[in-house]
């Protein structure tokens, strides 16, 4: 609607008629003004304190307004609806003090009692504004950006975390499932393959005729290096005999007796390979012994050897 001043009033002019340059009230108006007559909601603002000086709080309440009378808005000269709003938000100082025993991080709390404190003010005291209806809404505690912020990264660090975890118990049921496929044997683990489609039939065929080669050229392998083993076991053992009677026959050779029950037993250890006839010749007879004499000399005693010929009877 317009409104024009004309001296020290103000004139509406006639709703419903179209606006005519040539009339009297516009041509004696020293101005005009277009009031805006549809309800509107408006938002008005105040910053709050915290228990911490470095931070604070944002309060945004929200009102109904709509213009009944449009002389009066001009007259008053309101401009902004949110202007007049804003003081009257401003004047109830109990929401700074709530607020101020709050760390920033208790904005819920604060949400809470700030509504609590909003809906008695608007109460007892309706916010007036002339020539308007007004109706408080109600209001919202913001959320202060650095907090918002850090509640972000730490969401978002939490479901990163809940994502791994979940990937890890996806992999350790991967790996339970693989562990009990694989326990089966090989031949399962090749048929669950080929069901799948990830393994060729005819890839199995050959690597199963491959490794039965394999198998086969190991094992005669390692019966080859057995009997090479046994072979050579049998080689040591044999030279270890002839070694051990050649030394005790020595021996007995240099003290001139032999027992003869301990030269039958040599004799039978080293029967599988017969010493050769040099070794022989020092072999004293078994059925005697000879021992010195106790005036040093060797004697004739039964059960001894005389010399060294009878060891070729």
């Amino acid at each position: 609607m317009y409104v024009f001043q004309v001296g020290g009033r103000h004139s509406v002019y006639p709703e419903g008629i179209v606006f005519d340059p040539a009339d009297a009230e516009a041509v004696d108006a020293t101005s005009v003004s277009l009031v805006d007559m549809r309800a509107r909601l408006i938002e008005a603002e105040r910053v709050i304190p915290s228990v911490s000086e470095a931070d604070a709080f944002t309060v945004k309440a929200t009102f109904t307004c709509q213009v009944t009378d449009a002389a009066t808005v001009a007259r008053q000269g309101v401009d902004d609806a949110a202007v007049p709003l804003r003081a009257y938000l401003s004047g109830e100082d109990q929401l700074a003090r709530m607020s101020a025993a709050h760390r920033i991080e208790e904005v819920n709390a604060v949400r809470e009692q700030v509504t609590h404190r909003m809906n008695a003010y608007t109460t007892i005291m309706p916010p007036r504004i002339a020539g308007m209806t007004v109706e408080y809404v109600g209001i919202e505690v913001l959320t202060p950006d650095d907090l918002r912020t850090w509640e972000q990264e730490v969401r978002d660090e939490r479901r990163m975390r809940e994502m791994v975890r979940g990937q890890r118990e996806f992999e350790t049921d991967d790996v339970h499932r693989i562990a009990e496929l694989l326990s089966q044997g090989s031949h399962y683990v090749d048929a669950f393959g080929v069901a799948r489609e990830d393994i060729n039939i005819h890839a199995i065929a050959t690597r199963i005729h491959q490794e039965s080669a394999d198998d086969k050229a190991y094992s005669r392998q390692v019966a080859a290096h057995d009997k090479q083993r046994a072979h050579e076991r049998e080689t040591a053992e044999r030279d270890m005999r002839q070694a051990l009677l050649l030394a005790v026959l020595g021996q007995a050779r240099e003290s001139g007796y032999v027992d003869h029950q301990l030269l039958q037993q040599l004799l039978d250890l080293g029967k599988r390979k017969a010493p050769s006839n040099s070794q022989a010749g020092a072999l004293p007879s078994a059925g005697t012994t000879q021992r010195p004499a106790e005036d040093g000399s060797r004697g004739d005693h039964r059960g001894f050897i005389k010399d060294e010929d009878d060891l070729l009877d």
